[in-house]
């Protein structure tokens, strides 16, 4: 992965877009990339630096980048979503971004926000403590990205222009990567396609860990090895120690690793988390943890002759969840914590404002025509609310800047759902599966706190995981479990004291999850499912802006 330092006096970055084509089996056929690289360039700040990046779109497709968990703290401008921030960048145009880096520490990304592009247009952004100052942690030996991505065969634009033809369920991934490599447990794979760690026996490293894959939450365990988190989405946790860890896509944190284990290979592997009953990419993807100065610890003879044979089988961990282990997933979540010290101190709002419960369900539009590959005439879809986003033709910040909201949006986002039900039994009728269509926001003033419960639904028997997602801000977990949510008992429960402060989460299947926040960064935001697999139909998808400019 090409680096990029941001120095003093070095405010612009030139960040080209290409469309490669690949023959050989160990990379995509064919793929948007930046600077020819995938993952794309990693970005390195200190927390408070401004910078700026030209992006120059050298592809065929219009282009967006998103600078995902980067607040912009007054400058939603270059936030990045298409149509509700800025308008794309076309083809053979360019755009320059300003991204602010303000209370960010830690490890954050950034992606395209157009369609299907992210899947191979993203990267890591790395933001530093600030000068002079340290981490709140033990300083670690050496520091690695480590990005699990999406592998299409296909144009991942074709996939997605056919599933919006077709209104069914988009092509599934053909295999997951590490840095950009399969992993040698994929059919025509081998160590060749594998990504490889070098590491030094007793040493500690930092792992920079990126969920940038397109649509499913995932499990991720090195072999032998505890894994110490320490902070996610660009904010610092208690430290926890565990033998793995669960990401949603879109989600980020920092681990710490010791080697400390008998020198020799181990695999760091990474599969799927999967709670609904729709298909889902079996594989694991895999890379190597490689001892290389095993000549030089205090081992056996034997010890050493294993960890100098490069062709030895490298240990797979056993402590990796299966696809469906649905409680493994709900516990690590519910262990996170912030670090809540005096340095890095909270504010999580004690009295709300503003609640919003919000239902996310997998639902249906119904079209006039029984000819879109399905054997009904409806086209797959999402809402929350019961209301699945259009996309306007005129980016929505830009219009309520310059007083042209007629015809563009309406601002009567629901605060609750149209109707009361039991969201998670069985059997629910089949008219909850219709979803209306609309381009609502949902406006907040200046300073208010709110607080956003989501409440999955059962709509169609797909109760699904659903990965949430909050531009411009980060939000305090302080609450998530299963079931419907009880706005009398539930609340009783919620962590005000140090709740994870991160800015996406997994809504677990047939539950919820409550956020909350303070508006007090103006603009327009969006809340939505960052699962590409819910949103491609562009349901999901809800604007908020607080108003004060």
């Amino acid at each position: 992965m090409e680096k990029m330092e941001v120095k003093k006096g070095m405010e612009k970055m030139e960040v080209m877009f290409r469309r490669v084509q690949e023959a050989d089996f160990t990379k995509l056929c064919r793929m948007l990339t930046v600077n020819g690289s995938f993952p794309g360039l990693v970005l390195r700040a200190y927390r408070g630096d401004t910078v700026y990046v030209n992006v120059h779109n050298q592809g065929n497709y219009n282009i967006t980048i998103h600078w995902h968990g980067v607040k912009q703290p007054r400058n939603p401008w270059s936030d990045g979503p298409e149509y509700i921030t800025q308008c794309p960048i076309q083809p053979r145009s360019n755009f320059t971004y300003e991204i602010i880096f303000s209370t960010e520490e830690g490890t954050v990304w950034w992606h395209a926000h157009s369609d299907w592009s992210r899947a191979t247009i993203h990267g890591a952004i790395v933001v530093l403590p600030r000068e002079g100052t340290s981490y709140p942690f033990p300083g670690p030996d050496e520091e690695e990205i480590v990005i699990l991505s999406s592998w299409f065969k296909r144009d991942v634009m074709e996939i997605y222009n056919e599933a919006i033809e077709t209104g069914g369920e988009p092509q599934l991934s053909d295999a997951f990567t590490i840095n950009g490599q399969p992993g040698d447990l994929y059919p025509c794979s081998n160590l060749e396609t594998t990504y490889c760690l070098p590491v030094q026996y007793g040493k500690t490293y930092l792992l920079r860990i990126v969920n940038a894959i397109l649509n499913e939450e995932l499990f991720f365990s090195v072999a032998e090895h505890n894994l110490t988190i320490v902070g996610t989405d660009g904010a610092y946790t208690k430290p926890i120690i565990t033998n793995y860890i669960m990401l949603t896509p879109g989600q980020t944190m920092d681990v710490l690793l010791t080697t400390n284990q008998s020198p020799r290979n181990y695999y760091m592997a990474a599969r799927t988390f999967i709670s609904s009953p729709l298909p889902f990419h079996h594989g694991t993807t895999t890379g190597i943890l490689q001892y290389t100065n095993c000549c030089h610890s205090p081992f056996s003879i034997l010890q050493y002759t294993s960890c100098c044979n490069s062709l030895l089988s490298p240990l797979f961990p056993t402590t990796l969840p299966n696809y469906k282990d649905e409680a493994a997933a709900l516990t690590f979540t519910r262990r996170l914590r912030s670090l809540a010290s005096k340095e890095y101190p909270i504010d999580v709002p004690k009295n709300i404002d503003t609640q919003i419960i919000m239902t996310v369900s997998l639902t249906l539009l119904p079209t006039p025509e029984a000819s879109c590959g399905r054997e009904i005439g409806d086209r797959c879809s999402a809402s929350l609310n019961n209301i699945s986003w259009v996309m306007p033709y005129t980016a929505i910040l830009q219009s309520y800047y310059r007083h042209m909201e007629q015809n563009i949006f309406t601002d009567d986002f629901p605060d609750r759902p149209p109707y009361a039900y039991n969201y998670t039994g069985g059997n629910l009728p089949s008219s909850l599966s219709v979803a209306s269509q609309g381009t609502k926001v949902k406006v907040v003033n200046y300073n208010e706190a709110v607080e956003i419960v989501f409440q999955g639904t059962n709509v169609g028997g797909v109760g699904d995981n659903h990965p949430m997602h909050l531009h411009g801000y980060n939000f305090y977990l302080v609450g998530i479990g299963l079931g419907n949510f009880d706005n009398e008992t539930d609340p009783k429960n919620f962590n005000l004291n140090d709740p994870p402060y991160v800015n996406t989460i997994g809504v677990p299947k047939n539950g919820w999850a409550a956020i909350r926040f303070r508006a007090t960064n103006p603009g327009m935001g969006m809340v939505y499912a960052l699962s590409s697999r819910k949103a491609y139909y562009l349901g999901h998808e809800y604007g908020s802006h607080s108003k004060e400019w």
